[in-house]
């Protein structure tokens, strides 16, 4: 068992990166021995300097202890994907985002068992029920995973504007298509969920952006900037923090003890 910490999205903004992995105690030589990361993607795009990024976790993959999840930011460079965003990636970070997508070291899903041996499906957008629905109904988040990774054409599934159930991993805005769906199925929740992208608040002004049923079901750590939102017994926690164009200016990554990662590395 160990630490295993996940990075919300770093959004171009490598002294984020660097300020999380500061505190996750990462030295020159790399992460310390008994910590797994995994990052939920969106690592480019917004920020200042997305190729520093870049450059901080290409580093980091070659030591098989980074987890790196791809977002819709990365999933629109991959073949396949259509470019969206105003401000694209130069050439050759381009072709690094499809090399680690090739062999493997992007990804679209990870698994986690939690010390109180509850497991976990963490994706950049998370997994919604209609999506899971299609998989066919995996009951276990190490099922879940490998068949997203398994079947990457979900990644592009956006809905409408990401808002309704059909949208897929990378895409799915918490609230309507993440957790009202889940909220109204009358089955089991299988397992609990982990994923960046969007949350049902805003931090920089401590509002909401969701309905009254999701706000009294959700618990929000402003300083950490992570929301938990109970859903049919488990938990799904949001950690994207919200850099946006400027960073932000408190947040920390999502640190669970005694865990572990449910896959090898690839």
């Amino acid at each position: 068992m160990e630490r295993v910490a996940i990075i919300g999205d770093v959004g171009g903004h490598p002294d984020q990166l660097l300020r999380a992995l500061a505190r996750l105690g990462a030295a020159e030589g790399g992460l310390p021995p008994d910590l797994t990361v995994i990052q939920v993607g969106d690592l480019v795009d917004r920020g200042p300097d997305s190729a520093a990024v870049l450059d901080i976790v290409a580093e980091l993959l070659d030591a098989r202890r980074w987890i790196q999840l791809a977002g819709n930011h990365e999933a629109q460079y991959l073949p396949g994907g259509t470019v969206f965003w105003r401000e694209p990636l130069a050439e050759a970070d381009v072709a690094r985002l499809r090399q680690w997508w090739a062999d493997g070291r992007l990804r679209v899903a990870e698994a986690v068992r939690t010390a109180e041996g509850e497991e976990l499906l963490v994706t950049h957008a998370g997994l919604t029920l209609a999506c899971w629905q299609r998989l066919g109904e995996p009951l276990s988040a190490a099922e879940a995973a490998a068949s997203l990774n398994e079947r990457p054409e979900l990644i592009w599934e956006v809905g409408e504007h990401g808002r309704d159930g059909n949208a897929g991993p990378l895409w799915a805005e918490s609230g309507a298509a993440l957790h009202e769906p889940w909220m109204g199925h009358r089955g089991v929740v299988p397992f609990g969920q982990i994923h960046g992208h969007s949350t049902v608040v805003r931090f920089t002004d401590r509002t909401w952006r969701c309905t009254g049923r999701i706000r009294q079901r959700t618990a929000v750590d402003w300083h950490a900037r992570h929301v938990r939102v109970r859903v049919g017994g488990r938990v799904f926690t949001g950690v994207d923090p919200g850099h946006g164009r400027t960073g932000a200016a408190e947040w920390r990554p999502l640190v669970l003890d005694n865990a572990r990662v449910m896959a090898p590395t690839p």
